[in-house]
């Protein structure tokens, strides 16, 4: 029998200790909207969305006229639990819970860990290329990627998705002003980092900080 699904909005608080102990990143980023993904009752994956810091990303898909439409999928984690496309549905409800918001959502595939964005494409967002690697001066909350020689931080390369959630007018007018070209999907092998839950200890914490 197939399990009962359901995705619905969920409160900021109910992400964090998913995102402090589950995703690779471990920290929280800036939220907007976020849902999540109940099976049988039980909370199985949550996804969010918020407002980029640069303005320069929000101007650069879509152009002045829509830059405080550009919204970013940020943090994206499930539980794997034995059952197939747990996170393609996730994603799927999500986006169309935001079409009522006519929004540009951008998401990322870090190449540095081995992702290509499958997930993406088998939800049908646009690809746009990929980003170039570089680096820049070093912010606090970021300290595995800093070169303590040099100070600066890398950002690896990552593959660039986009998302149109809105109304068929809406979604006419954002397509027609997208600064980047359509791209085949890229086909890469794709690894998949442990999502088991690992609570934050005192250890971890200071290997954190440190880079490690």
């Amino acid at each position: 029998m197939a399990q009962v699904m359901r995705v619905g909005n969920i409160l900021k608080d109910e992400c964090k200790d998913w995102f402090l102990n589950k995703h690779y990143l471990r920290r929280m980023p800036p939220i907007s909207h976020c849902y999540g993904l109940y099976v049988e009752g039980h909370l199985e994956g949550v996804v969010s969305f918020g407002k980029p810091v640069s303005d320069h990303l929000c101007r650069g898909i879509c152009g002045d006229d829509f830059k405080s439409k550009v919204f970013e999928l940020n943090r994206l984690v499930v539980n794997e639990i034995g059952q197939k496309n747990l996170a393609s549905c996730l994603i799927g409800n999500s986006l169309r819970a935001l079409k009522k918001h006519n929004l540009i959502i951008v998401s990322y595939a870090d190449t540095m860990m081995s992702h290509c964005g499958y997930i993406y494409q088998a939800t049908n967002w646009i690809y746009t290329g990929k980003t170039k690697a570089r680096t820049d001066p070093f912010s606090k909350g970021h300290p595995r990627h800093c070169n303590e020689t040099t100070k600066r931080q890398n950002r690896s390369a990552k593959h660039r998705y986009v998302y149109f959630a809105g109304d068929r007018r809406f979604k006419r007018q954002a397509r027609r002003a997208l600064n980047y070209p359509v791209l085949d999907y890229p086909k890469e092998k794709n690894k998949r980092y442990d999502a088991d839950y690992k609570p934050i200890t005192q250890e971890v914490l200071f290997g954190i900080e440190r880079g490690i």
